[in-house]
């Protein structure tokens, strides 16, 4: 059995760990408020734009953007997957890297090459052990996601996909619900499926914008669709972000909750220790004076 120094060490230990969660969990409470502002503020201009996209795409003009259109043969696949830099919030990075890997495999399984953009450190280590080729990469995005350091990662992938050496791009990221509840989801980005860019039914039945273009389309468009594809990915990395906040906070709660329980046991235990030194002390001492 270990010595009662022993024990109030451990302990001492263990209330030391329980103020470093305890920080940690109102941290986490305070940057998850402001990360779900951020999402909420992106939602609006999300929905303009894609508007915008549905009608243009809907548009009688004689350019067709290549986002629009599918590829005959699907042969290589683009993925972009979203992670955190930091580790400290439960399963979130596990969730989604576990779909990704899922969804890899039984696309080599297919036959189907696989190239990754990685939007996080977990990410980014995790496709490097995997063996995935990672064309492109963002880490150290702090707090707040600007749109200035996402574009450089995605256009690789945009150009890669416009290029045709990409069949197919999906992206991978955890959809904020609420506090307690985080979803690893997976979405084609491209090609643009009609869901996706024509939303609700009530936008599905009204008709399309009339366009008046100088001096033609095709730059108007390009300009238009990519913009919209870059506030797909900026919203996704939003949404994951609000969820790394949410779930650590629930990590750390949950760790100090552990190490306040930790420490009852220890605190028993400690006094059972301490009892049990007394009274053997109290037994030698009566044991010697009736020697005596």
């Amino acid at each position: 059995m270990a010595s009662s120094r022993d024990i109030r060490n451990k302990i001492h230990s263990v209330k030391n760990t329980q103020k470093i969660t305890r920080a940690m969990e109102m941290v986490a409470a305070s940057k998850m408020r402001k990360a779900q502002e951020r999402m909420k503020k992106a939602r609006p201009y999300g929905e303009k734009i894609r508007n915008v996209a549905a009608h243009m795409s809907r548009a009688s003009v004689e350019y067709r953007h290549p986002f629009l259109l599918n590829h005959e043969n699907t042969k290589k696949i683009g993925v972009i997957v979203v992670t955190s830099d930091k580790g400290l919030c439960g399963g979130l990075n596990t969730n989604v890297l576990r779909k990704a890997l899922n969804e890899i495999r039984q696309w080599q399984a297919s036959g189907l090459q696989t190239e990754a953009c990685c939007v996080g450190n977990k990410g980014l280590g995790f496709m490097s052990r995997l063996g995935v080729n990672v064309i492109s990469q963002i880490t150290g995005l702090g707090d707040s996601p600007s749109m200035e350091k996402l574009i450089g990662a995605i256009k690789v992938v945009l150009d890669t996909y416009a290029e045709k050496k990409f069949d197919k791009v999906f992206i991978f990221y955890n959809r904020f619900i609420n506090t307690m509840k985080q979803e690893s989801v997976m979405e084609q980005l491209l090609p643009l499926t009609d869901e996706r860019i024509r939303g609700s039914e009530i936008e599905k039945k009204r008709a399309p914008w009339d366009y008046i273009y100088e001096p033609e389309a095709k730059p108007v468009i390009d300009d238009i669709m990519v913009r919209y594809i870059e506030t797909i990915v900026y919203q996704a990395v939003a949404e994951n972000m609000a969820s790394e906040q949410s779930a650590r906070m629930v990590a750390m709660k949950a760790a100090s909750d552990n190490a306040g329980n930790l420490i009852d046991e220890l605190t028993l235990i400690y006094n059972k220790t301490r009892q049990a030194a007394i009274t053997k002390e109290l037994s030698e001492i009566v044991g010697g004076a009736a020697a005596v």
